[in-house]
Formats: structure tokens, C-alpha cells, sequence
């Protein structure tokens, strides 16, 4: 749970400016939040492995408890077996998450979002201040009191018959409420008048009269439906690769290779077929010269002007043959990069369930060396190692996205950086070696040095 909620507080800062001011239901908050705190569970369970390892063994190792069992005859690596096969449970565990849970997470939490940014913010008019935000309407308050219902100076303009601005309301003073379901603003207007010009842009030449009407009291509802957040259809982002498992990844990556090649084998015979066609203009021109034996015999026997109308198609034709083979260029590299998308998010399930492995294999060893049990030290070293395999883990992810290195490559290396580290931390660990005892390293420093003087 730690390690979860340090990881969505990365969402809350991403996304607090489009929450804020928009008056959300708590219920779509909440929503969102659960739906957010699940998406962070593939990466937490590494993090939480480092940390719980570095705890457990920590604790052991401060209060004595690991060199009791050591004295007894047990090694380090039979002291860890049981919690070996929990972490490849857990490992397990998380790849099913991530390839079965994940999606529909992703496609909850996305869809949501989605809906909340499209959300207009809450109403909020100010004084002296035109406020559009209401469909079919603009109004401009000049004074509100402080509890936000008596008016002063009202002037609201009704644009429902989307016609511009031919009906004008203006009135003294006034009130403002909403219903209590909120679907509308009431505005209770005294004192005022009410202007409408009758005119239709398909008759704009006849003469038609012009409205005033005064009024004591008038009674306004205007609609608040745009206020309301709509929910989108989630079938719109099923095709996303963040809302795909791993057997669905791989049929649209085959897929989108298949119709990859397709193109390509359409696209070579269309272009040579709009050149040849072309060609024919050329025949067209000089019915005589059909039996010219070639090409250079058949070009010189040209006028001037037949000439000039040879070069000119020429030219657009291969104008016209590089804008297409540009156009399908750019549209396979679009291509290419979904299948570079899709095929990252495919080797992600896999990898990050695989670090939770390597994170104990650091955390255990580690815990055990530097003999500190509880939320202070082991927390410390667990943000410092668990940020520096995830800042290596998005390079490498840059590296793949922009087709550097293969995407199996790049998704494993951050994984196969630190094997070394996990295998050296438990060797140390193992033989009982003070990793981070200062005065060994000087030592050896002092006999190198003994050595060379020599």
C-alpha cells in the first residue's frame, strides 16, 4: 500500500489541473482514484518486493536473529529459500495481473479520464464578467451578493434559436438558484426588459418588427445538460494497447504486420501501373510514330512543342509517384510505430514481473548487509534502487520507441542491468562481507599502494 500510494501520487500531480474547478461527484472521483491505484500495481509489486525484503532481512539481521540461524549451521541462501518461493509467486501473481487485470483497469481508468477532461468546469460567473459557458446562452452579472443569489444589473442573451445575438434580456435585480436535481439554473429577473429582433437569413430583405416588451417579474431556465459529465462508450478505446492482454497484443501486432505487407504489395504494381499509363499519353501524341523502334528515335522525330509536352508529363508523373510513395511512406512508419507500441507493452507484462524476482534478490541480501530493519534506512535505499532501475527501464523504453533497439531488447536490459548487482549483493551477503564498511576499502587501498611502493 505504500508503495502504491507513492506511485499515484504521480497520477494526482499529473492530473489535479483537470479535476479541479469541475464539480465532480465524489462517487466519479472515487472511481477514478480506485481505478488510478490499480493501474500502479505492476510497478508497486517490485518496489514492495525491494522494500519488504530489505525490511525482513534487515530486522534479522539487526536484532541477531540472522547470525543465530547461521550458528546453527543454516546458510544465508536456505534462510531465504522459503521467501524465494513466495517472490515467484508473486512474480506469478503480478503477471497475471498485469496481463489479465491491467487491461480493464486501464480501460476504466482511461475512459474516465477521458469523460472528466471533457467535463466543463463548474459554474462559476463573476462579476462584470460575460459568462459563455452555458449552451444557448451569455450573461454578464454586474454585481452578486455574498451569498451568491440576489443580482444587481443582469443582462443575459439567449442564442437558443442560433440565430446571433437577436434576443436581449436586461433587467434591475434578480435571483439565481438551482434545482435540486441541478439540471437547471432559475434566474428570477425584476424590473426589466426583454428585446427580439424577428429575422431570417433566408428572407433578410422583408421588413419585420422589432420587439420590446417591459416586464415586472420574468422567470428564466436555463439548461445545465452541458454541465453534465457524459459518459463515452468504452468500445472507443478497446483498440488501445494499454487495454490489450498479452494474446491480444500478439494477433493485432500479426494483423498489423499483415496488412503491412499487403499495402506494400499492392502500392508496388499501383505505382508502376500509373507510370505505364502515363506512358501512353506519349503514343497518343503521334499516331505515325508506333512503329519507331525505340524510345530515342521515337523522341527525336518530335516538334518543339511535342517535346515540351513529353517533359511536362514526365514530370508530373514522377511528381505524382513521389507524393504517393512519400504519402505511403509516412503512413507505414505510423505503422510501425503501433507495432513498436504494442509490442513494449507486451514484453512490459513479462519484464516487470520478472524484476519482482530480481528486486528480492537485492533487497534480501541488502537488508541482511546493512543490518537496519524498519521504515527508516531500508526505505531510503529502496527509492534509491528501485528509482534508478525504473529511470534505466524508461530509457531503454525510449530507445525501443524510437526503434534504437528492438523492443524485446529494450524492455529486458533494464532487468539484465541489475542481475549482475542482485548476484553480487548475495554473494556478499552470503559470505558475510561489510559491503559498506568504509575502512575495508581503505585497507585495500593502503595495500595496493604498499604494493607499488615495493
Amino acid at each position: 500500500m505504500i508503495s502504491v500510494f507513492v506511485l499515484f501520487m504521480q497520477f494526482l500531480w499529473k492530473w489535479v489541473d483537470e479535476l479541479v474547478g469541475k464539480g465532480l461527484d465524489s462517487s466519479v472521483v472515487a472511481e477514478l482514484f480506485f481505478y488510478a491505484s490499480l493501474s500502479v500495481v505492476p510497478l508497486a509489486i517490485p518496489m514492495a518486493v525491494l522494500l519488504s525484503s530489505l525490511m525482513t532481512f534487515g530486522n534479522l539481521a539487526e536484532h541477531y536473529e540472522l547470525a543465530a540461524l547461521k550458528s546453527s549451521g543454516q546458510s544465508l541462501m536456505r534462510i531465504m529459500r522459503p521467501l524465494i518461493f513466495l517472490a515467484v509467486i508473486t512474480m506469478a501473481a503480478a503477471f497475471v495481473f498485469s496481463n489479465y487485470v491491467l487491461p480493464y483497469t486501464n480501460l476504466k481508468m482511461f475512459s474516465t479520464l477521458f469523460d472528466i477532461r471533457q467535463q466543463k468546469p463548474a459554474l462559476n460567473i463573476k462579476e462584470g464578467i460575460f459568462y459563455n459557458e452555458i449552451d444557448g446562452y451569455s450573461l454578464r452579472i454586474q454585481k452578486i451578493s455574498d451569498d451568491k443569489l440576489n443580482l444587481e444589473n443582469v443582462m443575459i442573451y439567449d442564442h437558443t434559436d442560433n440565430m446571433g445575438n437577436t434576443t436581449l434580456t436586461v433587467a434591475e435585480s434578480g435571483k439565481m438558484f438551482m434545482t435540486e436535481d441541478k439540471r437547471y439554473l432559475v434566474v428570477e429577473l425584476h424590473n426589466g426588459i426583454s428585446y427580439k429582433e424577428d429575422w431570417s437569413q433566408q428572407d433578410a430583405s422583408v421588413r419585420k418588427p422589432f420587439v420590446r416588451m417591459a416586464f415586472k417579474d420574468q422567470l428564466l431556465r436555463l439548461d445545465l445538460s452541458g454541465f453534465k459529465m457524459q459518459r463515452t462508450e468504452e468500445d472507443l478505446f478497446k483498440d488501445n494497447h494499454q487495454m490489450l492482454n498479452g494474446e491480444q497484443l500478439l494477433d493485432y501486432i500479426d494483423t498489423m504486420e499483415l496488412e503491412i505487407s499487403r499495402d506494400l504489395e499492392k502500392f508496388y504494381p499501383s505505382l508502376q501501373n500509373a507510370y505505364f499509363t502515363r506512358t501512353d499519353v506519349y503514343w497518343q501524341i503521334h499516331d505515325s510514330l508506333k512503329t519507331v523502334p525505340t524510345a530515342g528515335a521515337m523522341f527525336d522525330t518530335f516538334s518543339k512543342e511535342e517535346k515540351q509536352r513529353v517533359y511536362e508529363t514526365a514530370l508530373n508523373t514522377a511528381r505524382n509517384c513521389k507524393a504517393t510513395a512519400e504519402s505511403k511512406v509516412n503512413e507505414i512508419e505510423a505503422e510501425e510505430r503501433a507495432i513498436i507500441r504494442f509490442e513494449i507493452e507486451f514484453w512490459r507484462k513479462y519484464s516487470l514481473s520478472f524484476a519482482c524476482l530480481i528486486m528480492f534478490f537485492i533487497g534480501a541480501p541488502l537488508g541482511a548487509i546493512i543490518r537496519k530493519g524498519g521504515l527508516g534506512m531500508p526505505v531510503i535505499f529502496s527509492v534509491i534502487f528501485f528509482i534508478l532501475f525504473w529511470v534505466t527501464s524508461i530509457t531503454f523504453e525510449k530507445l525501443s520507441m524510437k526503434g534504437t533497439l528492438p523492443p524485446y531488447i529494450g524492455m529486458w536490459l533494464g532487468c539484465v542491468i541489475f542481475v549482475p548487482l542482485a548476484i553480487l549483493l548475495t554473494r556478499k551477503a552470503t559470505a558475510d562481507a561489510n559491503l559498506f564498511d568504509i575502512d575495508s576499502y581503505i585497507s585495500v587501498i593502503q595495500k595496493f599502494f604498499k604494493r607499488k611502493s615495493r
